[in-house]
């Protein structure tokens, strides 16, 4: 947007500084006619060393905004990738302590279980004895 504005007052400058100049000359013939000659002149009326100067300015300005916008995207680029990796990493480990937690879980139950069917067992001996008696 910034360059197309540049563009336009660069453009807009040199329109407004042309200038039209034109001379009426007239000739008086042999026979009496009189002819009339106009001249029309088509003029910048400036300096080209000004508006080459005025040119590589904007393409300079241009330049470095357009180096600017580069750096930013590729600094924001830069920060989705690290986000992306800090998002990876801890989903990983996420997942290492689910999985963990899952076996301390799973480890728990069958000892509780089998803490169970050795209750159920002694239990089962201890009535089979009182039975006997």
């Amino acid at each position: 947007m910034k360059k197309h504005i540049l563009a336009a007052v660069a453009v807009s400058t040199l329109f407004v500084a042309c200038t039209k100049s034109s001379t009426t000359e007239k000739t008086e013939n042999p026979d009496g006619s009189v002819t009339t000659t106009t001249t029309t002149e088509i003029g910048t009326g400036l300096d080209t060393s000004k508006i080459d100067k005025a040119k590589s300015d904007i393409k300079n300005t241009v330049d470095n905004a357009g180096d600017k916008i580069e750096n930013t995207a590729e600094k924001a680029k830069e920060d989705i990738n690290t986000a992306g990796k800090n998002i990876k990493d801890e989903a990983h480990k996420v997942g290492k302590d689910l999985r963990s937690g899952a076996q301390d879980v799973s480890k728990d139950v069958k000892d509780a279980a089998a803490k169970g069917a050795q209750k159920v067992e002694d239990g089962a001996k201890k009535l089979k004895e009182d039975l006997k008696k």
